[in-house]
């Protein structure tokens, strides 16, 4: 079976996310979704909210797993027998990073290869951060995000 994961601190999980995890599950025979910590990153949800709203939004889709994030994401990916890590690129700004990273992973696990995926055009320039600024100051993201992390998003503004 060919497994590989995608790991990505989902905070808020986009559409765009869920495009890149759907069209890898294509692919592979078993997608773990890894929500991992991102200590760069002001997260408006905690680990344990963003694993609970991926589990919902991928429970129709047996091919795959939400996991949470444990370390390093390459001895992860190891320890998961994954072949592969999934990495979704929306534009070429993402480029640098991506590759800094890879080759980071590359380093420490040269077993398990590096899948990019470009992002469709209509999710090309939907970023968490840009869907966390614009439902802060009250624009429209329904067409954005998932109906849970909708919700959630909706539940955590009320506070």
């Amino acid at each position: 079976m060919k497994t590989a994961i995608y790991p990505g601190s989902f905070d808020p999980m986009t559409y765009g996310h869920v495009d890149i995890a759907s069209r890898a599950a294509s692919i592979f025979d078993k997608i773990y979704f890894v929500v991992a910590s991102n200590y760069e990153k002001n997260c408006l949800f905690s680990l344990d909210e963003r694993i609970e709203i991926a589990k919902e939004v991928f429970k129709d889709n047996p091919k795959i797993e939400v996991v949470k994030g444990e370390g390093l994401i390459a001895k992860q990916a190891q320890k998961l027998n994954a072949k592969a890590i999934i990495r979704g690129l929306r534009m070429v700004t993402d480029y640098e990073y991506e590759v800094q990273f890879s080759q980071v992973c590359s380093y420490l696990a040269p077993d398990i290869e590096i899948v990019f995926l470009f992002a469709k055009q209509e999710f090309s320039f939907v970023s968490s951060t840009r869907v966390k600024e614009i439902f802060s100051l009250g624009g429209d993201v329904s067409n954005l995000v998932p109906i849970p992390v909708l919700k959630a998003m909706e539940e955590k503004f009320k506070k």
